[in-house]
């Protein structure tokens, strides 16, 4: 079982009673996770920032009304991924994939830099009905049933998203390897 569970219940009630301190730690245990989710859901760190932040406030003004019964995390991811969506209407923008290794500090070979560029290229090429579920699931780790919790939709819409996004991936990743002669 999760530790983080009943702490972040503790840390809701203490949060509900005014006490900024346990909202800091509530941040501290999910900023990073959220972070990286943001950036795969825009394809855009500093959107992805701002969507975060804007999470964490809505989460702060939503808080006295969460069911610590529940948990918390796919409460989270759900407000995160709303808020991606609502900046992604506004300003939709990819950044490139040097940038982003660059900013993290990555070092990769350049051949697998190609190969995760082109899956990166992929992912980022798909709709936000296809992309997002693809983020949660694969790069955050979420069950199909939380996505759907997360993204508010029946589960088998979001298995059925799943497919269809693993086979728009396959045939985008087919055609790049022919175009650059992998495996040849």
């Amino acid at each position: 079982m999760d530790r983080r569970i009943p702490m972040e219940a503790q840390l809701i009630r203490e949060i509900t009673a005014g006490d900024k301190g346990s909202f800091r730690k509530l941040y501290e245990m999910y900023a990073d996770a959220a972070l990286r989710t943001a950036i795969g859901a825009t394809g855009d760190r500093e959107l992805a920032k701002d969507a975060v932040q804007e999470a964490f406030i809505r989460v702060y003004r939503s808080l006295h009304s969460f069911d610590t019964d529940r948990p918390f995390k796919p409460w989270f991811y759900r407000i995160l991924i709303n808020e991606c969506s609502r900046l992604l209407r506004k300003r939709p923008k990819v950044i490139s994939l040097n940038r982003l290794c660059d900013e993290e500090g990555y070092q990769v070979a350049d051949r697998e830099r190609e190969d995760y560029m082109d899956l990166y290229n992929a992912v980022l090429s798909l709709k936000d009905i296809y992309r997002i579920p693809v983020v949660l699931k694969y790069l955050h780790g979420f069950t199909e049933r939380e996505v759907a919790d997360i993204m508010e939709l029946n589960q088998n819409t979001v298995k059925t998203r799943l497919l269809k996004a693993r086979e728009m991936l396959r045939k985008k990743l087919e055609t790049a390897e022919g175009r650059v002669g992998y495996g040849h």
